[in-house]
């Protein structure tokens, strides 16, 4: 397949950018489906911004839910999807221990 430079709409900033043939190749071949949507700047804001400290070290996300099967509030490091359940670090232990004894 032969591949032209297109030029793309940033999805943040509403730039103009150039996706070369060169990244349309490169995209073909790890086999993404989808064009970038953001321009090289916003792209890497988004990634130093979101999930960084002041020291540059990955910080987690922490979401405050309720424990499925004690009730107690806990805090979790993900963002808990609906209908799965969701234990505090003590029951998760406990599922664990009796898992891997069975």
């Amino acid at each position: 397949m032969e591949y032209h430079d297109k030029v793309l709409k940033c999805f943040e900033c509403g730039a103009e950018f150039v996706f070369t043939a060169g990244e349309q190749m490169f995209f073909a071949d790890k086999g993404f489906k989808n064009e970038p949507k953001r321009c090289k700047g916003c792209k890497s804001r988004r990634g130093t911004s979101t999930n960084t400290n002041t020291t540059g070290n990955f910080q987690r996300a922490e979401t405050r839910t309720t424990c499925s099967q004690c009730g107690k509030e806990t805090t979790v490091p993900f963002k808990p999807t609906q209908g799965r359940p969701v234990y505090c670090r003590e029951c998760f232990q406990q599922r664990r221990a009796m898992g891997s004894s069975a």
